[in-house]
């Protein structure tokens, strides 16, 4: 008898290859490398965490929990709302989930179906893009516009992509890769888009604190009524040094909360309680330390941009909020190509703009979330390169 095989799915078949990855992968491990591919510091989890984490562990916390997050760590999240936003949520609101990067894939399987049009604001983080791809919805791009080394967004062009087919507005800001950050009156203007149209925004805040101009980043938190159709992606990845616990939340209208509940028991069924414990206490004891970071950012930020500018062969202007320096090299085209050519030439990892989608073709990303002597030598092995071009 002839047993036939099936096929894998053609939609997990066209998933691509990680842009960022790619690079990675080729030069991972290398002497004297100075990674500033991926979006993460050098620091390790502070051990006001992971003392937390790991006295649960051995407490004997490591049995199925709520799946949608213990109440302590859910009432933590509302106190970080009240303390950082002045805004007053519910329990009802919140939901734990593993990774800032599952919050938006739950977020996009609840609001697009397949065949329905998410927008979103190009050059983008890839996973977003091929997460709405994989969700069998369709991405489309509204590209922000380049001017005198700024990004700004054009409400028109936003308006123009929508059509009777789109479901949502995906937002990131302040964003990777570009480190735009969304202005109070671009909010509300995104808002009434959204309002007008009856669509959903997933808002991307998870940098909402790395912002260099004021306390934090401007918030559809700032602009929006309780009716709102808006949920909100958060991580603690990057507050807290805390990349590899893969732990985040979502901010969600109460009506769907069994909905994202289903979604998470069908997908991990919760976070592991003791990893909870841990981020109770980011929350709870780690606003001196999300402080320190943030000057730590700003201060290699400063250093990063101010060499490669001083080149004359860099157009970049120091990014208003995030983690990152976008950078258009003079002559680079290709920056996937340069990206190769620059970790072989400068031991320097740099993301290349290709896989950030339309509008970062001519761009390279630089992670500046690192010890600031650190990103000196790497400013000043990059700027060496880019003179002798």
């Amino acid at each position: 008898m002839t047993i036939i095989r099936p096929e894998i799915s053609a939609r997990a078949a066209a998933a691509p290859r990680s842009g960022i990855g790619e690079i990675v992968t080729y030069a991972r491990g290398r002497e004297n490398l100075m990674p500033l591919w991926i979006g993460e510091g050098d620091l390790p989890t502070p051990d006001f965490i992971t003392r937390a984490a790991s006295e649960a562990l051995l407490a004997g916390e490591t049995f199925y929990t709520w799946t949608q997050g213990i109440p302590a760590l859910r009432e933590s999240i509302v106190r970080y709302y009240q303390r950082h936003y002045g805004r007053d949520l519910s329990v009802d609101n919140i939901y734990v989930t593993g990774s800032g990067m599952q919050s938006i894939v739950l977020a996009i399987q609840t609001v697009a179906s397949a065949g329905d049009e998410i927008v979103y604001l190009s050059p983008a983080w890839p996973n977003v893009v091929n997460a709405i791809g994989v969700s069998e919805a369709k991405p489309v791009t509204v590209e922000l516009g380049f001017t005198d080394g700024r990004w700004v967004l054009d409400i028109d062009r936003l308006k123009a992509a929508i059509t009777p087919k789109t479901s949502a507005l995906f937002i990131n800001s302040p964003s990777n890769p570009t480190g735009w950050t969304a202005t109070h009156d671009d909010l509300k203007a995104v808002l009434e888009l959204a309002r007008k149209h009856g669509l959903w925004i997933v808002a991307d805040e998870i940098y909402g604190l790395y912002y260099f101009d004021g306390t934090r980043a401007p918030s559809f938190m700032d602009v929006m009524e309780p009716e709102d159709r808006i949920i909100f992606a958060n991580s603690f990845s990057k507050n807290w040094c805390m990349t590899g616990w893969r732990v985040g939340w979502m901010v969600a209208p109460a009506e769907i909360g069994q909905t994202l509940t289903n979604l998470i028991q069908y997908s991990t069924s919760g976070v592991a309680q003791f990893m909870q414990k841990g981020a109770i206490a980011a929350l709870e004891q780690g606003d001196d330390f999300v402080r320190t970071n943030i000057e730590r950012a700003r201060k290699s930020r400063d250093i990063l941009c101010d060499a490669l500018i001083a080149t004359n062969r860099v157009e970049t202007l120091k990014p208003a909020g995030a983690l990152y320096a976008f950078l258009k090299i003079d002559g680079v085209t290709d920056s996937r190509e340069e990206a190769f050519r620059i970790v072989d030439k400068t031991g320097v990892g740099l993301a290349p703009g290709t896989a950030f989608g339309p509008g970062g073709q001519g761009f390279m990303r630089a992670c500046f979330l690192r010890d600031p002597l650190q990103v000196e030598d790497a400013a000043n092995r990059l700027s060496d390169y880019i003179r002798s071009r």
